[in-house]
């Protein structure tokens, strides 16, 4: 079987299934993650070797394990199917993006602002419906870089063992990777190591997204306005889209009581509720797109 209809597949049970449901792999790996946290970073007090530590004992064993599960004969190919389904998000992301919008357009700003809190860190009991708007817009942009095109993108390069070791990098940088007292130290490895990974997908988006959307806009925006946001592969996936879209998005938020001066991304109106479909329409439009690229590379190199 190709490359391509192994992709398919996952894309194909996603669709259809959505996340596991009962017991998620990912939530185990999280609870195992916080006793690793608790023993190497105890009150804090970890420093960088064991975060390195920690993510090593945390990752490394189990892409091993993935890799070997993958070498089977007559199974391998259902290993790297099924690591791949449990490693994408895509019909995750429109289940809590879909109830925000559906919020705004009928008028009830607390249930918008309630959904959107599931989808973002920051604040959102003060925020209007432009900034719900753009809350839901943005994280449609950014989770579909890491919960979807990267997860496509690793298991493309290396399989079974490749979208293993993406995933739960990207799941420990979400734990451990916070610039604050607790994990500014203990939490450097996860973080960087997971902007190592999520640096050529994140370009790759960034360009898929400008091609589906306001290309020349997207393009403008990508180069002089990605520079300025603070996360090096967020930047330019949120800054092309927010141009591939026509959107203005970024702009003030409120994290952990403190108001962040975020520079504005994009160029236009302001984000309203149809653009969090829109949004969403941009990235099931790029992983057909990313489809297509696959099938047709596998048919070349076949």
């Amino acid at each position: 079987m190709s490359l391509g209809l192994f992709t398919l597949g996952a894309v194909a049970l996603d669709a259809l299934l959505g996340e596991p449901k009962g017991w998620h792999p990912l939530v185990a790996f999280g609870k195992f993650a916080n006793r690793l946290e608790r023993r190497f970073n105890p009150g804090g007090r970890g420093w960088r070797s064991h975060g390195v530590s920690a993510w090593v004992l945390a990752v490394l064993p189990l892409t091993f394990g993935a890799w070997l599960l993958s070498e089977l004969p007559y199974i391998g190919w259902l290993v790297g199917v099924i690591a791949l389904y449990a490693a994408i998000g895509l019909r995750s992301l429109n289940e809590h993006a879909e109830p925000v919008a559906n919020a705004l357009q009928m008028g009830d700003l607390p249930e918008a602002r309630k959904r959107v809190g599931y989808m973002v860190s920051r604040e959102t009991r003060e925020l209007d419906e432009s900034a719900v708007a753009r809350a839901a817009t943005e994280s449609v942009l950014e989770n579909g870089s890491d919960a979807v095109f990267a997860a496509l993108f690793w298991f493309a390069v290396a399989g079974a063992p490749g979208v293993v070791l993406y995933r739960l990098s990207n799941t420990l940088d979400a734990m451990w990777g916070y610039r604050n007292e607790r994990f500014e130290r203990f939490g450097w490895a996860a973080a960087r190591i997971d902007d190592v990974l999520n640096y050529i997908p994140a370009r790759l988006v960034a360009l898929t997204y400008a091609l589906l959307g306001k290309t020349a806009l997207a393009l403008r925006c990508w180069r002089q306005q990605a520079p300025q946001w603070d996360s090096p592969n967020a930047g330019p996936v949120m800054a092309a889209g927010a141009g591939a879209l026509g959107v203005a998005l970024g702009g003030p938020a409120v994290y952990h009581g403190e108001l962040h001066q975020r520079p504005v991304l994009g160029e236009g109106p302001a984000a309203r509720a149809q653009d969090i479909g829109r949004a969403m329409d941009l990235v099931r439009q790029g992983v057909m797109l990313w489809l297509a690229a696959l099938f047709i590379g596998g048919w070349f190199l076949a």
